[in-house]
């Protein structure tokens, strides 16, 4: 459902994003000149510099750092201090659909922080109303009452706040695997990684199954998943744990860090029947599927289930802080009678509110849905191609433009090498590639691609010359 556009910002030039005949690629370069285009541009000692400031001064907060300098970012590419230029299969974060520097983005950000940029929390200002009215214009009813803020573990906590108070109950149920962010009940509802170490999360949550199709747990005679008789032995066990308080259901309609990993047609439509057998709400998170990414304006069209409540982020400001929670009247109502409080620094701000504003301008102009499709079509081709050449391509996976790759030393049983994956996406980076893998356990390694939709054609078939060129090394070098 596409939404309808406003008149565009009189600082905004007319540049339009590129379509898929209208633009030429931005010279991409051979796996070869890739790895060796460095010029001396940064000397040595300057390089040694900064990363012991690095060292020094950052604290850690995830993997390893990447070890490259990265100077500047445009349209599909990130550029190092040294000259190289590197193919960036990850959109930033996720999150830069349009791709890097896009000019209109730029032209809103140079004009909002001139005009218009941050204002006290309870004020209101065109921009932040024409984007809920907007965001409002691309859902189907009920979905009509936005709350803007920064991030998606932000979104995820002032949903799973509302539906605690509009329901009056305690407990969140989520995919075993999912990554809702890091804050607490965004945390303690994230189960594929940080968990360790931290104390209690927030009481009465509870995990489900992920009903993976590469590696099902239930099955069917066939061997095939049997994702229901999965859903409802989840559902047995969440009722014989739970004490009476269930409030909703939080999930991915595609879950990322989980790996790629999509529940089957018809699962969603059965776990929204679960929830409403409960009085549950379901909340979908959907920071990296939602505004076209997947070939549609949001993943659930898919399943014909509208959440109760729906989070957005990354997409939504094309790498810029932005996020969303939209709701019913209905919920919106019941949570202000309640006395919903959800006050932060950055709620409403105007600035990222207008950036908003001018990703849904290019994303309905250049029918971006449309273009995912097509490319998630030509990438999905390419990687089928490299995976009949290389054995150890286990499964391939994902929808339009978020596609998942997931390495299997033997096909035959899945049995995974998380060594693999690691050589692969080394061995990547190191010829002009980045991409993101996810190794959690039973997984050797997925790797997840989710290029700008502003992305060539040509682009992508770099990115996929050199994954092809990457695994036969690493597998060469095992």
């Amino acid at each position: 459902m596409a939404p309808s556009t406003s008149p565009p910002s009189p600082a905004a030039p007319a540049t339009a994003a590129p379509g898929l005949s209208s633009v030429s690629p931005a010279s991409p370069a051979s796996p070869a000149s890739a790895a060796s285009s460095r010029s001396s541009l940064v000397s040595p000692s300057s390089s040694e510099a900064f990363w012991a400031d690095a060292e020094r001064h950052l604290v850690r907060y995830g993997g390893a750092f990447t070890r490259e300098i990265i100077d500047r970012a445009a349209g599909s590419f990130v550029y190092t201090a040294d000259g190289r230029k590197i193919l960036d299969f990850t959109s930033g974060q996720m999150s830069a659909i349009l791709g890097h520097s896009h000019p209109e983005i730029v032209a809103t950000v140079q004009h909002g922080i001139a005009t218009l940029d941050h204002l006290f929390s309870g004020m209101l200002s065109r921009p932040v109303v024409d984007l809920a009215r907007r965001l409002a214009e691309t859902l189907p009813a009920p979905l009509e009452k936005a709350l803007l803020l920064t991030t998606g573990a932000e979104s995820n906590e002032a949903a799973v706040r509302m539906a605690k108070l509009v329901t009056g109950k305690h407990e969140i149920v989520s995919f075993a695997r999912s990554w809702h962010g890091m804050t607490q009940a965004a945390a303690s509802a994230t189960y594929s990684a940080g968990r360790k170490g931290y104390g209690p999360g927030a009481p009465g949550n509870f995990a489900i199954p992920v009903p993976n199709a590469y590696r099902p747990d239930f099955t069917t005679p066939d061997g095939a998943l049997d994702w229901r008789r999965q859903l409802d032995f989840a559902f047995d066990l969440i009722d014989a744990q739970s004490t009476g308080s269930l409030a909703a259901c939080l999930v991915e309609p595609i879950l990322s860090s989980g790996g790629i990993i999509e529940p089957p047609p018809g699962y969603f439509a059965a776990l929204r029947d679960k929830c409403r057998e409960r009085g549950m709400l379901l909340i979908l998170d959907e920071a990296q599927t939602g505004l076209c990414r997947t070939g549609t304006w949001y993943a659930f069209e898919r399943d014909g289930v509208v959440p109760d409540i729906l989070t957005l982020s990354k997409t939504l400001g094309a790498g810029l802080p932005l996020a969303a929670v939209v709701t019913s009247a209905e919920i919106e109502q019941e949570a202000y009678e309640r006395g919903y409080l959800f006050f932060t620094t950055h709620v409403a701000d105007p600035l990222v509110a207008a950036v908003g504003n001018t990703v849904l301008d290019v994303l309905v102009r250049d029918r971006l849905d449309e273009r995912a499709r097509s490319l998630g079509a030509f990438l999905r081709q390419g990687l089928t191609d490299i995976a009949e050449r290389h054995e150890v391509v286990g499964d391939i996976r994902g929808r339009g433009l978020l596609a998942g790759l997931e390495f299997a030393v033997d096909p035959e049983s899945g049995r995974s090498s998380s060594e693999l994956g690691a050589r692969v996406t080394r061995r990547c980076l190191e010829l002009g590639l980045h991409m993101n893998i996810v190794q959690l356990p039973g997984m050797g390694g997925v790797l997840r691609m989710a290029p700008p939709l502003t992305a060539t054609e040509d682009e992508l078939s770099l990115g996929l010359t050199i994954l092809d060129q990457a695994i036969s090394e690493a597998r060469a070098g095992l």
